[in-house]
């Protein structure tokens, strides 16, 4: 079918469904257990069927041949900005480079002005998302505005449309209050989805602890700062039954202790971001405050652990934390600067280029850590292709060859240390409930 090249903005794709049948790809459906070539038919937004051959009967089709077509890809840790930061990122904004790295949903984290710690701040940026290109989820706040001092409504925010609990960038430190938002998502059925830092051990760090901070002479922030608070935290799961889903995992201790409560039946799962899995905090000496971020760039030792993690299922899903800023604030010194990079738009070429050419993992494990397990774990529709399930497909060239530019995103912001990276793997389209919201150039 004929389609413009880009994000094609029309309007929401969930409120107004499509059709249109996905022919010839090799499809990768790891709910399913589905590896094969074949069509996918998407009707009023939803999978219809998989099969050899199947009848168009007047839908759209769109040549999957050669491509890797699979499950929409969900991004479960990104900064959206908005509201309150609208010069740095936006919804529209983001979205648009959801769809161009191939991310049918997005979930975003509550650090904005005002947080969605009450019911009408939920429901407003559910407004602001009406006619995003991708679906939108928001996760709500442990406490009332993220200040770790009184409980937020969980239940209210949950009814309202809250997927998880967080107070991402800030830690709760409080063990009592912890204990108690644990205690109230349980009975919601959504996790706690932490900041884990004690901030006594990291505060002034603007890096990683260790030989590159020491040679730099900056100050550090220790792998302690955030083991110590996972190790809380799982012992408080320990207590109360309560699901825990662990952000930005970034050291091997962290690692771990994963895998231990794991072992003990525990209900704990865990993150990593695509940065943790590539660079040491080496790329702070090179890139400076691109490469800056929270939890921050660790040792090799750790990103060792990680891929380990990663290869024996310790670690569940692999998200961006996509944090824009502006140009300007990202080129105040090291220690000034603010943490956090993009990443929607290199996520796709990071997995396949270092987990999948590499054999950490293999093609339908790496899948499903961007599909059906951030599904699964934070109760969203998608993840998979039965019949039924919402018309979200990642349609890639696994053979695309690409050189990272800041200046092609479609993100306002362009804080990354990948710029000029070579890397293999890319979306070519982007299907949101039966609508194409992204096509390549061809």
């Amino acid at each position: 079918m004929e389609e413009a090249a880009g994000v094609i903005n029309t309007g929401s794709a969930t409120d107004s469904p499509g059709s249109l049948l996905i022919r010839g790809g090799r499809i990768v459906d790891p709910a399913n257990e589905f590896d094969g070539v074949a069509d996918l038919l998407i009707d009023a937004g939803r999978v219809t069927e998989i099969g050899q051959s199947l009848p168009a009967r007047g839908t759209p089709i769109l040549d999957a041949s050669g491509m890797l077509v699979t499950p929409g890809f969900i991004d479960s840790h990104v900064h959206l900005r908005e509201p309150g930061f609208e010069h740095k990122e936006d919804i529209a904004s983001a979205t648009s480079a959801a769809a161009a790295g191939g991310i049918c949903a997005v979930v975003a984290m509550p650090n904005t002005e005002p947080p969605p710690d009450a019911v009408a701040a939920v429901k407003d940026f559910y407004r602001r998302a009406t006619g995003a290109v991708t679906r939108v989820y928001t996760v709500g706040c442990i406490t009332r505005g993220r200040a770790g001092v009184e409980l937020a409504p969980l239940a209210e925010l949950a009814a309202a449309g809250a997927v998880a609990f967080s107070d991402d960038g800030d830690p709760v430190e409080n063990t009592e209050l912890m204990i108690g938002a644990l205690e109230s998502a349980r009975a919601t059925g959504r996790p706690v989805f932490p900041h884990e830092e004690v901030r006594a051990i990291t505060a002034g760090g603007c890096m990683h602890e260790g030989a590159v901070s020491a040679r730099l002479g900056v100050r550090g922030m220790p792998a302690a700062g955030e083991e110590e608070m996972v190790a809380r935290d799982i012992e408080l799961v320990r207590q109360t039954g309560s699901r825990l889903h662990i952000a930005h995992i970034s050291t091997a201790g962290t690692v771990d202790l994963v895998r231990q409560a794991k072992a003990a039946g525990l209900p704990v799962s865990c993150e990593v971001l695509t940065h943790h899995f590539v660079l040491t905090d080496e790329a702070v000496a090179i890139c400076g405050s691109a490469a800056k971020m929270s939890p921050p760039l660790r040792a090799a030792s750790d990103v060792k652990a990680i891929l380990a993690g990663l290869a024996d299922a310790t670690i569940d899903t692999i998200a961006t934390d996509h944090a824009p800023h502006t140009a300007r604030e990202k080129a105040l010194p090291l220690a000034e600067a603010p943490f956090g990079i993009v990443g929607l738009e290199t996520a796709i070429g990071l997995t396949f280029t270092y987990l999948v050419e590499t054999r950490v993992l293999d093609l339908a494990t790496a899948v499903a850590r961007w599909t059906w397990a951030p599904a699964r774990i934070l109760g969203l529709p998608g993840g998979s292709l039965s019949p039924g399930d919402p018309g979200d497909v990642t349609i890639i060239d696994m053979e695309a060859k690409w050189r990272v530019d800041p200046g092609d995103f479609k993100s306002k912001s362009t804080n990354t240390p990948f710029a000029g990276y070579e890397l293999r793997g890319r979306a070519v389209a982007t299907v949101v409930a039966g609508r194409i919201v992204y096509r390549s150039e061809p």
